[in-house]
């Protein structure tokens, strides 16, 4: 069960109004899953972890799954979900962060999308999300990199406790006797890094800055589909993977 802590740090985080800076960075992480998930058809859909609904939003417009469901800790998010009247939405309730409400293979897929960043007992929650789907799919920032260390409070601040790169996220999945089917590196777009400039952060806004964001975002793709995977990934601000349950008997000690 989650911390009276982390309870109490999540309760209200969906009343303020960050509305478009959480819908534009929902629409980049929803296209995200949809892309990795080519693979399959899921008719039953459970996002864990759910926040205030924008993921769901775009995957019940773009009519991912017939039927959706969703999980979340804080109340305020629950709200929020219920107050957008997805057509698609089953049904949404409060959770305690580990334990699912459901039975064991109730749902073809399982949406993770930047919530295992924030929990304290990883491998207790992927037991579970595994207990109750064959596929789940899983995004994280990609936060790891050289200075991280010195960081501490901003990334505290965020609620991330746990640091992936898309290998150190493979190795966690793969450990836990999930198989890989499709995953993806992603760097962060120039709208998403400029509303975050002007809007968030009230820098004032220039065409310097502007070129400046477009062109290292180009150059970061072009140099990425040039010198391969490796790259890709070093340059990455997040990483989509879609797993499914593998046969393969996995024993840890």
């Amino acid at each position: 069960m989650l911390n009276n802590d982390f309870q109490t740090a999540y309760q209200d985080f969906y009343t303020n109004n960050d509305v478009a800076w959480r819908m534009l960075g929902a629409k980049y992480k929803a296209q995200n899953i949809v892309e990795v998930c080519k693979s399959i058809q899921p008719k039953k859909v459970l996002e864990v972890g759910a926040g205030d609904g924008s993921i769901l939003h775009f995957l019940n417009e773009w009519n991912f799954a017939p039927e959706i469901y969703a999980l979340e800790i804080a109340t305020s998010g629950v709200e929020k979900i219920k107050a957008r009247n997805l057509p698609n939405l089953k049904e949404v309730q409060v959770f305690d962060g580990y334990k699912i409400p459901y039975a064991d293979n109730s749902f073809d897929l399982i949406v993770l999308a930047h919530v295992l960043e924030h929990v304290e007992h990883e491998r207790i929650l992927i037991r579970e999300l595994k207990r109750v789907a064959k596929h789940m799919v899983i995004e994280v920032p990609r936060d790891y990199k050289f200075g991280v260390d010195q960081r501490l409070n901003h990334f505290l601040a965020y609620g991330h406790i746990n640091m992936y790169t898309p290998t150190l996220l493979r190795f966690l999945l793969r450990s836990e006797g999930l198989e890989i089917v499709a995953d993806k590196s992603s760097v962060i777009t120039p709208e998403v890094t400029l509303f975050n400039d002007y809007v968030n952060r009230k820098v004032q806004k220039s065409f310097l800055k502007n070129l400046k964001v477009k062109l290292e975002y180009q150059v970061k793709n072009a140099l990425g589909k040039l010198l391969g995977r490796q790259k890709q990934e070093e340059f990455a601000n997040a990483y989509t993977v879609l797993v499914q349950k593998s046969e393969q008997d996995i024993k840890i000690f």
